[in-house]
């Protein structure tokens, strides 16, 4: 009987399984990008890093020399400069955006273990001071190959780079990248720019070491003219999202006001149909159905289909999930892998089924204490 009643009306179930899909789809979409800011667990190789940069901001850099002091500090395993050398590849559009670091070559392999890159492109890169290596993601969208030259034409550093192709790597995390070695960009600069570092990336020994070392780094430069600000990888790829303002807040309340508005239409819609039904009730009251079983009748067929289209919503949501990890130009590693966790399609679902039994409760329940008789002479 409930199933039956649910498809009483049609279209008017079908726009209402639509509406709350399309809602719950934004909603899971929402709540996906807020798990992967703040509830997404590093892997292995990412706990074990921080990143070091200057305290006041990360656009000035530090001298060169605290790495040698940072690589007396107990429990750090290995140290490496990476410095963002930014430029334009081809042009300005998103196609052809991507990450550009100068780095300590010898060391790039050692801090950054997750890379995978066969020996003889190790080597080649290692011997050629001009050499660059991308990830495949890169080599993939711009039809490169060993070998190829790759011009980067410098902003942040007024120099132009032409780099060789030496090597093409394969990473879980943060693939879409090009490295080349920081003598080179060293070499390009004046002598008056030299000896500086962009961030220091720290290798610790075991997960344990990292808290300690956080602290310690920056006790180490606390008087000095440039002090430091140390936190985890993942912290410190947190920080470019706050650059955009409070982006925890604004995605609670955009998914707050996504629910209420789908509780509006829902509600609307179950207290329309609860209307057109009053001398039916009247029926049931006479043919022995309680108060109880109406009201349950009336609250699981909004529920049914509030989780239809809760369903619904939570495949648009895996599909435009996968739309968002596509998209060119996204910079940010956790939106490289964004993705509708079980816990989020639960959630998803879960609200999905307390919308319609919050919309329907109150007409339920009025219809459900309404006299026989008043129910009888109903004319709706």
């Amino acid at each position: 009987m409930i199933l039956k009643n649910c498809w009483r009306n049609r279209r008017r179930t079908v726009l209402t399984i639509l509406s709350i899909g399309v809602s719950l789809c934004l909603l899971g979409v929402l709540l996906a990008i807020y798990h992967a800011f703040y509830f997404s667990d590093p892997t292995p190789a990412q706990a074990l890093r921080l990143i070091t940069r200057n305290s006041i901001s990360l656009a000035r850099p530090m001298p060169q020399a605290y790495e040698n002091n940072i690589k007396k500090i107990p429990g750090v395993r290995e140290v490496a400069i990476e410095d963002w050398f930014g430029g334009q590849y081809i042009d300005d559009r998103p196609e052809h955006m991507f990450a550009r670091f100068a780095v300590d070559a010898d060391k790039i392999f050692v801090v950054r273990n997750e890379i995978q890159i066969p020996d003889d492109q190790k080597a080649a890169f290692l011997r050629d001071r001009a050499g660059c290596i991308i990830g495949k993601p890169i080599a993939d969208k711009q039809h490169l190959k060993l070998g190829d030259k790759i011009t980067l034409k410098g902003d942040i550093y007024a120099v132009d780079l032409e780099l060789t192709v030496r090597g093409i790597f394969d990473a879980e995390h943060d693939a879409e990248v090009l490295y080349f070695s920081r003598d080179t960009l060293e070499q390009s600069m004046p002598e008056r720019r030299r000896g500086n570092a962009g961030i220091f990336i720290i290798l610790a020994n075991s997960t344990d070491d990292v808290p300690r070392i956080e602290k310690a780094v920056d006790e180490e430069f606390r008087n000095s003219p440039t002090q430091t600000k140390t936190e985890s990888e993942s912290a410190f790829s947190l920080s470019f999202v706050s650059f955009l303002g409070n982006v925890k807040a604004f995605l609670l309340v955009v998914c707050a006001a996504v629910m209420f508005t789908v509780l509006l239409v829902s509600a609307n819609t179950i207290a329309m149909s609860v209307r057109e039904r009053v001398r039916e009730v009247g029926v049931m009251k006479v043919l022995g159905f309680t108060r109880g079983i109406i009201l349950s009748v009336i609250l699981s067929e909004a529920v049914v289909v509030s989780l239809i289209g809760g369903v619904l919503g939570v495949f648009l949501a895996s599909l435009l999930t996968g739309v968002v990890r596509q998209m060119p130009g996204v910079g940010l590693d956790q939106l490289r892998h964004l993705t509708l966790t079980v816990s989020v399609a639960a959630i998803s679902l879960a609200v999905a089924g307390l919308i319609g039994l919050v919309s329907a409760f109150i007409p339920a329940f009025q219809a459900s204490r309404i006299p026989i008789l008043e129910a009888l002479k109903s004319n709706d």
